[in-house]
């Protein structure tokens, strides 16, 4: 057994880092100030999009989103169950309902299909989760967006890097969203950031994490009353990144390359290693997409392996595997229930949860701590 847990994700912080926060610690500007729009400009950039917008963390990034999409009372939007809460809460946070597709059961993903199914005459958007890093069927989503209308946010979380058709993920849609929390491909702490290709969603984005203030003079309602003035024009919230945040954003973006290299390589070794494993299921990848690799999971076999998913999950722990499950079906959890919603809506999704498990893959992680997960798994 080793003397060190292994967790199922985890950053990578180097000197550069480091000495990226203390020059601003340094300076004059530890918020709003210039490192934002650097960090901005870069990271929308290396996504091909033309706009990015830096702001706390990435649920405030779903909500940004939705609200820059007009989402309000009355509107339905179609995202997964397989997913984290925020990918639904976001919709909930503007009066909206969350209408919940089901996945395929190949690359986890939302099914088209099943949008298709699901969408109707109050249906106002679409938000694709690119899961586990594997970016979804953006050509089907966004047909069925043209031809009904709808706006698509995709929930990029996952899959900083990642490429779909030759193209990062990023720049494909109306927005994307993504995070920077410790587990994700970089890190600014909390952080999180909306890119877009439109003008008219980025000044909506950049005024709702300021309260929904303007000092734009040539966007004023009211005359101006001297060069001090501002307005607030609708109720924004504070969701402004700090420049320490983002002074870190930029320096780990300067490696993410680097970082996604090391999760492919440890996403070959796992699929070389563990491929004649009866009892397991490993990640199926399709051949015109790049995955970012945020998670790498396996299935659980309960009949072939003689023992239940929550009796491995256990041995792992026990062995200092710092395993997860993504996700349980969002609306398992008692909130969503007593918004009525009832199991039995995405049985490929709720299927699945009862065999899933994470294993460790992060880019600091050494070869003797994969093998360790590998030799962990055989030995079972």
């Amino acid at each position: 057994m080793t003397s060190k847990f292994i967790p199922y994700g985890k950053q990578w912080i180097d000197d550069d880092d480091i000495n990226a926060v203390v020059e601003v610690l340094k300076s004059d500007y530890l918020t709003t100030g210039p490192k934002i729009k650097e960090f901005e400009e870069k990271f929308a950039d290396y996504v091909d999009a033309e706009y990015a917008v830096a702001v706390s963390n990435g649920t405030a990034a779903l909500h940004a989103a939705c609200f820059a999409a007009g989402i309000g009372e009355g509107d339905q939007v179609i995202t997964t169950p397989l997913t984290f809460a925020a990918s639904a809460n976001c919709i909930l946070y503007q009066g909206g309902t969350p209408v919940f597709a089901d996945i395929k059961a190949d690359t986890y993903n939302i099914d088209p299909k099943e949008i298709r199914k699901k969408v109707t005459d109050k249906t106002k958007a679409i938000i694709p989760v690119h899961f586990t890093g594997q970016p979804c069927d953006l050509d089907e989503i966004h047909q069925i967006a043209e031809e009904y209308d709808l706006i698509v946010i995709e929930d990029s979380a996952h899959s900083l890097g990642a490429t779909y058709k030759g193209r990062k993920m990023g720049g494909l849609s109306d927005m994307s969203i993504f995070s920077f929390h410790p587990v994700k491909h970089i890190t600014t702490g909390e952080g999180g950031m909306i890119t877009t290709n439109s003008k008219e969603l980025y000044n909506k984005l950049i005024q709702f994490r300021t309260h929904g203030i303007t000092k734009s003079e040539d966007n004023y309602i009211n005359e101006s009353h001297g060069k001090w003035y501002h307005e607030q024009q609708f109720l924004g919230y504070n969701y402004r990144m700090t420049d320490i945040q983002a002074a870190l954003g930029i320096s780990q973006l300067r490696k993410s390359d680097q970082f996604l290299k090391r999760r492919q390589e440890i996403a070959d070794i796992y699929k070389q290693e563990l491929k004649d494993i009866k009892w397991l299921k490993l990640p199926y990848q399709k051949e015109d997409i790049n995955s970012s690799w945020h998670l790498y999971i396996i299935q659980i076999d309960e009949d072939k392996l003689d023992k239940s998913r929550k009796e491995v999950f256990n041995y792992f722990k026990d062995n200092k595997l710092g395993v997860q499950v993504h996700y349980m079906p969002v609306y398992y959890h008692p909130y969503y229930k007593e918004l009525e919603y009832q199991k039995g809506i995405c049985l490929e999704a709720e299927e699945l949860y009862e065999k899933i498990i994470s294993i460790p893959i992060y880019p600091k992680m050494s070869d003797d701590e994969v093998r360790y997960v590998i030799e962990t798994i055989k030995i079972l």
